[in-house]
Parts: C-alpha cells; structure tokens; sequence
C-alpha cells in the first residue's frame, strides 16, 4: 500500500507546478468560468483519474525508463511521432516555466530580482536530475502532503470568509482574461496539457514498480488526488476573486490574507512544488535522449537547463496563458491514444497476435 501512496504522491507532485500551485491554472481555466468552472473542475477530476491509470500501468507493464517505447507501441508510427515530440516540446517548454515561475514566486513575495528564484531552481534541478530514478521519485512524492494541507485549509478559509455569495461573484470572475473559449474546452484541455506534461515521468514511475496493479492503483489515486486539489483551489480562488485576480500568485495572495507570516513558510511549499515538476521535466527530457546517470547525460541537462534559464525571462504569466493552452490542443493527440490503449491490447489478445506492451 506504501508504494501505491509513493506514486500517488509523486504524480501530483508532478501535475501541480508553478502555474496550479500559485493558483494562476486554475483562475484561467476554471475560475474565469465562474459557475461553470466548478463543472469543469469535476469533469476533470473524473479524467485525471481514469488516464493518470492508464499511464502508469502501461509504464508498469513495459517496464520502461522512458516515454518513447509506450507512445509508439499504444499510437502506432504515425500518430506516436506526433505524440512523442509533442511531449518532447512539452517537457522542456513547462521546465522553462517552471524556472519563471520561481522568479515570479520570489519577485512577489519577497521583492526580488526574478533571475534570483530562477538561478536557485536551476541549480537545485541540475543536482536532482542527475540522481537516479528511484530517488526522483521519493524527492518528488515528500512535498506533495504538505501542499494538501495548505489547500484545504486556505479553501475552508476562503469560503468561510468570503463576504459575497458567489452568484454575486461570478461576474467577477468571468470578467478574468482566458485564452479558452468555453468551459468544457478548458476542462479537456487542461486535462491533455498535464498528461502531456506528466505522461513520460509518469511511465518512467510506472515503469520502476513491478506489481501492475499497484502501479494501476497509484495513477488513479493520483489522477483523483488532483482533481480534488483542482476543485479545492477553485472554490477558493472563486470566493475571494474580487481581490486576488490581478496577482500573479492569487493562491499566495489569500495566504497573505490569513497570515503574513504562513504565506512566508507558503511560498517555499509552493517553491517546492515548482522544483518537483521542473525536476520531473527536465529528467524525463534527458531521458529521452541519454542514458541517465551518465556522464553524457549530466553534460545534457547541463546545457539544456542553461538555455531553459535563458528562454525563462519570457515571463511566466504570459508563459502560462499562451503557451499551455497551445500544449493542451496538441495533447488530445496523447488523450486519444491512452483511451484507445486498452481496446487496442484487448484486439491484439483476441485475435492471438503477438501481445504488445510487453518487456522487450
């Protein structure tokens, strides 16, 4: 049961970075939707479920320490090139926000220079990734519990205190900028952007247990454990939006609300979070390529990291609402093949072929 809970813990760890722990996801995809964001929370959380499943027992069943093998076997040639390179623009593109978004975190909360967050992630990442895969795991899965907590106490604050019912808030909320034109668009495409954001650690995890269904077990524990964080950090943002919608990190905002002094030990829960998904991508990223622990591989994401820190002065609110959406449409590829995954094995049983998304 411990290593159901390690891969529950270390997939959120994954799917909640900069942009959902700060809370600036979630305003964008959900809140600005206002009522109708609460349905596309729920929908999300229900294909969260279903699919981080579907990853992690395909990773489990292959055994496999990198994306690439899976994504061909599940999409075929064609449609796995697709996939495989748009988790491969994925891993690296959400790693540069991941290094803005620790710029942004201390620019805001301390008054900071951006590129000072960003130097400190980038070097915490470099020593990380170089670790092995196990250790990845269990570094990614320990901050996960405590970010649970936050969550769920800042949303039974916000609620309890919020001094407008949420009928009166909704225009509010629907008066917030989003690049998604419709609520039910914005579910599925968050749901695709993260599984094109955590689809390969979430194999290599997969691929390190043995035991199917606890891998199984772990992804759909996981894929529900973000959906009822997506829920919570909703509720809470939706009742107090007409005063954190123009910050950066309204999440922290409202922990600034509560206490000067917990949103100080906050913004290195949510630093914490920004460095397990940024160490989940740029790992996942040079495993594509190399074989880790390598010395080839150390120089590897060396020199990717120093172009991630370089292209991160984009910015990351504006990282955020242009460039996850985009991943989001190239990712219903990705949600295609997954849900195709299991009619596909079943045929290939039925018919005695040779069994695929077996160890070679």
């Amino acid at each position: 049961m411990w290593n159901v809970f390690k891969i529950a813990s270390a997939f959120i760890g994954i799917i909640v970075g900069a942009g959902f722990a700060s809370g600036q996801e979630v305003l964008q995809y959900f809140t600005s939707f206002g009522h109708w964001g609460t349905a596309a929370a729920i929908i999300a959380t229900a294909l969260f479920a279903y699919l981080g499943m579907m990853l992690t027992m395909l990773g489990s069943r292959t055994q496999t320490m990198s994306h690439k093998k899976v994504i061909y076997q599940i999409s075929g040639r064609v449609v796995g090139i697709i996939v495989d390179y748009v988790i491969i623009f994925t891993l690296f593109g959400v790693g540069v926000v991941m290094i803005a978004g620790a710029g942004s975190l201390m620019q805001q909360q301390f008054a900071l220079p951006p590129f000072v967050g960003s130097v400190v992630l980038t070097l915490l990442v470099a020593v990380t990734a170089m670790m092995n895969v196990s250790r990845v795991i269990a570094v990614i899965g320990s901050i996960t519990p405590f970010l649970i907590l936050v969550l769920i106490s800042i949303c039974a604050y916000s609620v309890i205190t919020m001094d407008n019912s949420f009928d009166e808030l909704a225009p509010v909320a629907e008066s917030v900028p989003s690049t998604l034109p419709h609520w039910f668009v914005s579910a599925v495409n968050y749901v695709s952007f993260n599984l094109a954001v955590g689809a390969a650690m979430a194999l290599v995890m997969g691929g390190a247990e043995k035991n199917e269904k606890v891998a199984k077990l772990g992804g759909l524990l996981g894929g529900a454990g973000v959906g009822v964080l997506i829920v919570l950090s909703h509720l809470a943002l939706f009742s107090q939006i007409d005063v954190v919608a123009s910050y950066p990190m309204p999440l922290l905002k409202i922990i600034d609300m509560i206490s000067p002094a917990l949103s100080n030990v906050m913004t290195f829960i949510l630093f914490g979070m920004i460095f397990n998904t940024a160490v989940s991508m740029f790992y996942a990223f040079a495993a594509r390529f190399v074989t880790m622990k390598t010395p080839k591989a150390n120089t590897f994401i060396f020199v990717t990291l120093s172009v991630g820190f370089v292209a991160s002065f984009a910015g990351f609110t504006q990282l955020v609402a242009v460039f996850y959406p985009l991943i989001g449409y190239l990712g219903l590829f990705l949600v295609g093949a997954l849900v195709y995954a299991p009619f596909k094995l079943k045929k290939a049983l039925a018919t005695s072929q040779e069994p695929i998304l077996l160890t070679e």
